[in-house]
């Protein structure tokens, strides 16, 4: 069994900071569960590209407000706590933070190793480095 909490993984080298966003990931792909869990905060009034061309997504809002729009058909859903919304066909979007910061429980498959962030394309590696 594995049993941890996010404030444990919150003072580890599980949380990664970035400009939009922050991510603690507290199941990883050494793990050894096929997926991979993170609890990622969304920063109030900001944008980031994503294109998860290597992985899919689902992600539900814990709290906060903001939107996606998809970038193939210019689409924009508003996203709100007890929204669900899933990348399925590693849609390439847009993920706007709102009025205040999205809280945002997020699965992939294959699971993150644990240091990913966005390329300039918006883009995860496949591997990258390990958390240690």
């Amino acid at each position: 069994m594995i049993v941890r909490t996010l404030a444990e993984c919150e003072q580890s080298n599980r949380k990664i900071v970035t400009e939009t966003w922050d991510s603690t990931r507290m199941l990883l792909k050494d793990d050894n569960m096929g997926f991979s869990f993170h609890i990622t905060t969304i920063y109030a009034n900001t944008e980031t590209h994503i294109h998860y061309q290597n992985h899919l997504e689902s992600v539900y809002c814990i709290s906060g407000n903001g939107e996606i729009e998809t970038i193939a058909d210019g689409k924009i859903y508003k996203i709100e706590a007890g929204t669900l919304y899933i990348l399925d066909k590693h849609d390439e979007h847009l993920l706007r933070g709102g009025s205040e910061d999205m809280k945002m429980a997020c699965v992939f498959n294959p699971p993150l190793n644990g240091k990913e962030v966005h390329d300039e394309s918006g883009v995860y590696p496949l591997e990258a480095e390990t958390v240690v």
